[in-house]
């Protein structure tokens, strides 16, 4: 009987040691270090916001957009703008589905949708300040 609880703690360690590195490498970090970073054209004005050119998740590790480097060429002191990302839907038939919108400002990476996988088409949207207005700002997916 002693053999057998020896051999089932030898067992159990080895085991436990084997998924602490599986457990690290699996952090939230990890991934965000996979996305890539693109500074997107203006795609259209429609009812006071700005949408980019469509852009496409690349195969990566990254499941989030974010934004970060937001400034306003006409005005540099105005760092912050209202942002939402507008999903093509898979078939591409159908209309955009949108997240809720979220304030971001300057360089900060500011999230806009999680769980995004590869090859999702869609758009960065932001509520223009004034007529003419066009923010500068970082895409990371």
């Amino acid at each position: 009987m002693r053999r057998l609880t020896y051999l089932m703690a030898i067992l159990a360690m080895v085991f436990s040691a084997a998924l602490i590195p599986a457990a690290a490498s699996a952090s939230g970090h990890h991934g965000q270090d996979k996305c890539v970073s693109v500074q997107p054209e203006n795609g259209f004005y429609e009812g006071g916001r700005v949408g980019t050119e469509i852009l496409i998740v690349p195969d990566s590790r990254c499941r989030t957009i974010s934004v970060s480097h937001i400034k306003d060429p006409a005005n540099p002191s105005d760092r912050c703008q209202t942002f939402l990302v507008g999903f093509y839907p898979l078939g591409g038939d159908g209309s955009l589905s949108y997240t809720e919108p979220v304030t971001a400002c300057g360089r900060q990476s500011t999230v806009l949708a999680r769980n995004v996988p590869d090859g999702a088409e869609y758009i960065v949207l932001y509520d223009i300040d004034y007529l003419e207005q066009r923010i500068r700002f970082r895409v990371r997916h």
